[in-house]
């Protein structure tokens, strides 16, 4: 059936527009072309910008564009500052409850990480506060789970991920993969992690200053923790004394991810945990929850 002719006026500016679309267009994408034409249009005619301040927003996109690089993604650093990467992640990671939460995966992950036996220290330039990290993989019903990967990376003690300082940091500082044993456990030794800022260089960091926000995102240590059968984990852990943990500039903090973070100061306990000065000891268990359970769980 051929549609009537419909002419574009402001009151009507997003039906006239979604009519546009073809009938043999994706179904999912007319879903989605209908929904971000209806909600920017509504924005548009609340707003009401002028054409100085629209094309404003023109040259932001296009200048946003034109930082990105192979290292660098700005449309992503983007989303993050907004949260709609953190909103993403958690509607397509619903979990049962009891499940270690997801937070989002960041720019800085590299795969194939040199892989370590337990107890074995990830800090290669010998910078920062030595600590120690342990505890054990289970499901939901709190079963070891054994031979679970864990990877893990971090800043340095300066604030930088190794791929960020090429040259100066040693390759594949504070980033390495550790296997659960028999009894579903782990444990490795770094230093703890600090805050630091995501870049600001850019037009978000130009956006995130204009709106009176900070760059900086709340002290914590990246997770993956994959095993066969269960769904995977991508999180963060929390240092609970960062002054940036409801601040997060990527809202990337979620409450029960925050850990407990001991300092021992025993001359015998750092001796065992091979460690010749005061250490940080963090203890974190990581429940996964099953393939089945993990789908019966998204509405």
């Amino acid at each position: 059936m051929e549609r009537a002719a419909q002419y574009f006026d402001e009151a009507s500016s997003a039906d006239v527009v979604n009519a546009r679309m073809s009938d043999d267009a994706d179904a999912r994408l007319r879903q989605v072309m209908s929904v971000l034409v209806k909600h920017l249009h509504a924005a548009v005619k609340e707003i009401e910008p002028t054409h100085e301040e629209w094309f404003t927003a023109i040259r932001f996109l296009t200048e946003t564009g034109q930082m990105c690089t192979d290292w660098r993604q700005e449309y992503i650093l983007l989303s993050d500052i907004l949260g709609v990467s953190m909103l993403v992640d958690a509607i397509n990671h619903r979990r049962p409850s009891g499940a270690t939460p997801n937070t989002i995966l960041g720019p800085f992950y590299v795969a194939n990480a040199p892989e370590y036996s337990n107890g074995e220290n990830i800090c290669l330039d010998g910078k920062g506060e030595p600590m120690m990290v342990e505890g054990c993989v289970t499901d939901i019903e709190g079963n070891p789970i054994p031979n679970a990967k864990l990877e893990v990376w971090q800043t340095n003690d300066d604030g930088f991920y190794d791929v960020q300082q090429k040259g100066i940091q040693p390759d594949s500082n504070l980033r390495g993969v550790f296997t659960s044993d028999a009894e579903g456990r782990y444990c490795f030794k770094s230093v703890k992690p600090r805050h630091y800022p995501i870049p600001a260089d850019g037009p978000v960091g130009k956006l995130l200053a204009a709106m009176g926000r900070h760059p900086n995102r709340a002290a914590h240590l990246h997770f993956i923790v994959t095993a066969p059968g269960f769904e995977p984990v991508i999180t963060h852990i929390f240092t609970p004394d960062c002054p940036y943990l409801t601040e997060d500039a990527v809202f990337g903090v979620k409450r029960e991810l925050i850990a407990d973070f001991n300092k021992v100061d025993d001359a015998r306990a750092a001796k065992r945990a091979g460690f010749s000065s005061p250490f940080w000891s963090v203890s974190w268990d990581f429940t996964l929850a099953n393939s089945s359970k993990a789908e019966q769980a998204i509405p």
